[in-house]
């Protein structure tokens, strides 16, 4: 083989060898963390199965490609907080989290692992991120429904119940900006359509059903239910309280919902 051939060879080997070799290679094994601001027995395991099967459409299958770290908090801030550090702990290449609770608390544990949020009601007015159309920082998502939702609850449940006067909104005491702000346009549309509101701060079940309980003893009475956390944790027990203290038949004290 003359000379200028043979170098020309190698030359050419040397280009194509390290692309060869990556391609019998097994493809790299990323991570991805899922923190979701619910307890493990609830419907937000379909959620999770349908988050995994749309990646496995595109292109990544679990145990070949990806491998999948999914943390279960309730409504419990310090398990949120233990779940947070982690999926960081693990080098997690990116971070599905839903709800406020488990944003809120990732955001306070890492500020360069990238964040996809859904379930959101408020991320600009909660501090989360800069702006729906740039974000900023390493959070972005989804935006579960804007303010102006907020005041169509009110108006839903005077069309339900048009006898009721007063309504109680129930809300999560530890999701400050989120929580008032949305008792804060329940409030300010109640009057418009001759509703008194007052809150009920969802810190317990002994503690929600004795503030029901109490509260469906005066008539024409509604609740609301925001979002949050501790709204998907206690609905069912919300739900049970209305048809036991204020059965349908009940026509002087009604107790309607209307759930976030």
């Amino acid at each position: 083989m003359r000379r200028r051939e043979f170098i020309t060879l190698i030359g050419t080997l040397s280009a194509v060898w390290p692309s060869a070799a990556r391609a019998q290679q097994p493809a790299q094994m990323r991570r991805v963390g899922v923190l979701e601001s619910a307890g493990i027995e609830t419907d937000q395991q379909a959620g999770v199965a349908v988050f995994k099967e749309v990646l496995r459409q595109l292109g990544w299958i679990e145990g070949r490609n990806v491998r999948f770290e999914v943390r279960w908090s309730g409504a419990d801030p310090a398990k949120a907080r233990k779940n947070a550090e982690e999926l960081v702990a693990l080098q997690t290449d990116v971070i599905k989290v839903t709800g406020a609770l488990g944003l809120q608390t990732l955001l306070q544990t890492t500020r360069s692992v990238p964040i996809v949020f859904n379930s959101i009601a408020d991320p600009v007015g909660s501090g989360y991120i800069d702006s729906l159309a740039r974000p900023g920082g390493n959070a972005t998502g989804f935006v579960l429904f804007d303010y102006a939702l907020t005041a169509k609850w009110v108006e839903l449940l005077k069309q339900m119940a048009p006898n009721v006067t007063r309504v109680a909104v129930l809300r999560d005491p530890g999701l400050l900006t989120v929580g008032a702000g949305q008792f804060a346009v329940i409030q300010y549309v109640a009057p418009s359509v001759g509703m008194e509101v007052s809150a009920i701060s969802m810190r317990d079940a002994r503690e929600i059903e004795q503030d029901i309980a109490k509260f469906a003893s005066s008539p024409n009475g509604g609740l609301i239910l925001t979002a949050s956390a501790l709204s998907v944790v206690h609905r069912d027990l919300v739900v049970g309280q209305r048809n036991t203290n204020c059965p349908r038949s009940t026509t002087d004290a009604t107790l309607s919902r209307v759930a976030a």
